[in-house]
């Protein structure tokens, strides 16, 4: 793993913005997911070693309470909030922020121009950064986290702000980042599900400074309770097949001329093809039914309310 907290508690007077939280982040791109307010930036600032915290958490196998520095010389973090510099162009933005993480100025120099091609911002790199559209500005902030090729990459809400183009062109970028030749772990905090959902392996879920679900997101959306949509002619074989599902323990709902059908446990889609074949119907589509990110959001949420 990548990132662990036992614990994890944070407040600031009477608002407790993490409620200890003990989760762990595996190597790739993982989603911090929840609504405003949720408790994500508080828990990017901790693992920072920027705001203090009760609890114990290790980045990288490092603590980043008492190796701070450490600690952040092996990440690049993005944050939501403005920070570029009025009067810079993109190449002195990022070759500054190079400087800063300690390279020498050649090599911040070199870096900085790789680093805006990968970004997309090649062919501007001269232009002054505040004449930039929403969507290059934020690519600018992303090629300043990158400038010192950190390990692990904090992006706090990376797409907040930006029209459907940038945000698809954002998308494209951190999507990159995990693959080879690049292979950097990623930490997305976003309260845009179809972000998450679009880049990331992993999921962690906030609520209120609470931890409500973690894990990979394909498990996670994976068969809805067993359920497949399957399309048959509707016809008499039709009808016997609905009978002989039903016989078999399973559960069908005509939806649209398509059944919807829930599977018995520990059966597999065998007995629709073993039960089409008995009865004489023809299976001419078949799809397995998932749940959205959403869903099990929203589903997390619910549990975490009632409970």
């Amino acid at each position: 793993m990548i990132i662990e907290t036992k614990g994890l508690t944070k407040a600031f007077g009477q608002n407790v913005a993490l409620q200890s939280v003990s989760l762990e982040f595996q190597p790739g791109a993982t989603g911090l997911l929840g609504p405003n307010g949720a408790g994500k930036t508080t828990l990017l600032r901790v693992l920072l070693g920027l705001l203090p915290a009760e609890g114990s958490a290790t980045v990288l196998g490092l603590n980043p309470m008492r190796q701070r520095r450490t600690v952040r010389a092996r990440i690049g973090y993005m944050p939501e909030s403005e920070c570029l510099i009025p009067g810079l162009n993109a190449v002195e933005t990022v070759t500054y922020m190079g400087r800063l993480a300690g390279m020498s100025k050649r090599d911040a120099l070199k870096r900085a121009h790789e680093i805006l091609y990968f970004v997309r911002l090649g062919e501007a790199r001269y232009r002054d950064a505040t004449e930039y559209s929403m969507g290059m500005q934020q690519r600018l902030k992303l090629a300043t986290a990158l400038v010192h090729d950190p390990d692990l990459l904090f992006l706090d809400e990376p797409t907040n702000g930006l029209d459907p183009k940038g945000r698809v062109e954002m998308l494209r970028v951190i999507a990159e980042l995990p693959r080879a030749p690049y292979n950097k772990h990623v930490i997305l905090s976003s309260h845009l599900l179809k972000d998450v959902e679009e880049v990331c392996t992993n999921v962690a879920m906030l609520k209120e400074g609470r931890l409500v679900k973690t894990g990979p997101i394909a498990e996670l959306t994976g068969a809805a309770r067993g359920e497949y949509e399957v399309e048959v002619a509707a016809d008499e074989s039709r009808d016997a097949f609905v009978a002989a599902l039903g016989g078999a323990g399973a559960e069908v709902e005509l939806v649209r001329n398509r059944l919807i059908v829930k599977l018995p446990a520990e059966t597999d889609t065998d007995l629709l093809f073993a039960v089409a074949r008995k009865s004489g119907a023809r299976i001419r589509g078949l799809r397995l039914l998932r749940r959205s990110l959403e869903d099990v959001f929203l589903d997390a949420l619910e549990v975490n309310r009632a409970g």
